[in-house]
């Protein structure tokens, strides 16, 4: 059995020295892993997705480690955290010195590209070929297809190996895209962690139509790729990004913010309803990469790690716990507010650490319209937007009021048992059964900050003002 296995890795070794694999990358914008089909969604439907799944290997636990656009991406670039490059608030760029999957795979042939939005910077740090952005106003599908298909004609002219990211504005708001005629707002399942509103169901209605959007545009690039026989020497990846811009979700540490979605299918590599179970972080994406296609990596380039074993089937934990990050700094209304969260978690708990919990809590223009009516008592006036609506809505239930308490009002500590509370609704800090796991998860995360220069996360965020 060993020797066999030692046969099929350097036979694999060898075909990829024969014959370079192609990469392509879809990256989604503001997407909660919870609208696939694959991850359980009853109402969005994903087609293409779930078929790739199927094809080849879902991740369970996949994290990034703050859920915003420009940090989300240079974590996935350059796999390290973005405590590492400077990169904890939006719109930040990555310090000097700052490597990324460009300057690892360039030496191997590669031509990187990158085409859609970027939130990356400076050029030195992410020299991609830049294929250009796309309108978010209107569907861009269209546009995106016809510089793909130049640049695969272009590469395969010349016989380069290409590694292609793709990056969609797709599901980010405002929701302009995709088919809502597809769904009946009166009958979508409102989760659990959302006040039932129409305001909500109408929002959901659209963010729904640009996840089959997304979808479309898997589809689409896949047959790309199979009408130029590049299909079965490509490494196909689909990635969700942090959640969606709705509440409890992007701009938080809770599981609907940091759990993403992440499927691949990787010729040679990955087995057909592949499952990954253990954690693993949006870093690992570049070393894995790197390292699968023959690159080299020096020791401390990546804070990521290699998944090549897991995707393969036979490989072990490689992270005991994952950590997350938020910074209100250069968030839209909210630039000057000092509100850090902190979080920490391991495959079945999270622990979200709030140092600044005394304070009232806004983390974007949504939630501080929310804060607004809160603050003005006129419950009737007309809600702005769909989580306005919750505060305006009359004759709350108890667990409504919970819910809008907690857009603006959140504790030291929240613990929440991912296995039983996938919602995370029940903060078990306080309960005497969970003070051992509570008590472990806050001394790793304390360490774990103090070995970052974060141990102060307030003193932090007065730093990045």
């Amino acid at each position: 059995m060993i020797l066999r296995t030692a046969f099929v890795l350097i036979s694999f070794c060898f075909c990829l020295e024969a014959k370079k694999l192609n990469v392509v990358f879809i990256l989604a914008d503001d997407m909660g892993r919870d609208t696939w089909g694959v991850y359980g969604s009853k109402d969005c439907k994903t087609p293409n997705i779930d078929r790739l799944a199927e094809e080849g290997t879902r991740f369970e636990r996949a994290y990034c480690t703050v859920a915003m656009c420009a940090p989300f991406r240079q974590e996935l670039y350059s796999g390290r955290s973005p405590w590492r490059t400077g990169t904890l608030p939006n719109h930040s760029k990555s310090v000097t010195g700052t490597k990324s999957i460009p300057h690892y795979l360039k030496p191997l042939g590669y031509r990187i590209a990158l085409l859609g939005k970027s939130h990356v910077g400076p050029k030195e740090c992410y020299p991609f070929e830049m294929l250009g952005d796309v309108s978010k106003k209107e569907d861009a599908n269209p546009e995106i297809i016809k510089r793909s298909a130049q640049f695969l004609d272009d590469c395969q002219k010349k016989d380069e190996p290409f590694c292609l990211f793709i990056a969609s504005h797709d599901s980010h708001a405002p929701f302009t895209t995709g088919d809502r005629s597809v769904y009946d707002a009166k009958k979508l399942t409102v989760p659990p962690y959302w006040v039932d509103t129409p305001g909500l169901r109408e929002e959901m209605v659209k963010y729904y139509a640009e996840v089959n959007n997304f979808d479309s545009l898997v589809g689409m690039v896949r047959t790309e790729l199979e009408e130029r026989n590049l299909w079965e020497n490509t490494i196909f990846i689909v990635c969700s990004e942090q959640g969606t811009q709705l509440p409890f979700a992007k701009w938080t540490c809770y599981d609907n913010g940091l759990h993403i979605g992440l499927v691949l299918r990787w010729p040679g590599l990955s087995k057909e309803g592949g499952v990954v179970e253990e954690l693993v972080s949006i870093a690992d994406i570049t070393p894995t990469l790197v390292q699968g296609l023959g690159g080299d990596l020096q020791e401390g380039d990546c804070d990521g790690k290699n998944l090549s074993a897991l995707i393969r089937g036979n490989g072990e934990n490689v992270h005991q716990y994952l950590y997350g990050a938020f910074t209100n700094c250069r968030i839209v209304d909210n630039r000057d507010r000092i509100f850090p969260i902190r979080s920490i978690r391991d495959k079945r708990y999270s622990l979200i650490f709030n140092p600044n919990f005394k304070d009232e809590i806004t983390s974007n223009v949504t939630l501080s319209r929310a804060l607004d009516i809160i603050k003005s008592g006129k419950k009737k006036q007309v809600a702005q937007d769909s989580v306005a609506s919750w505060v305006a809505k009359s004759n709350l239930t108890t667990t409504e009021k919970e819910l809008v308490h907690k857009l603006h009002h959140r504790p030291e500590y929240e613990l929440y048992d991912l296995f039983n509370d996938p919602f995370e609704l029940v903060n078990l800090i306080g309960d005497p059964k969970f003070k051992k796991v509570g008590y472990r998860l806050k001394q790793a995360l304390h360490k774990k900050l103090g070995e970052l220069g974060d141990a102060d996360p307030v003193n932090t965020e007065k730093k990045l003002l």
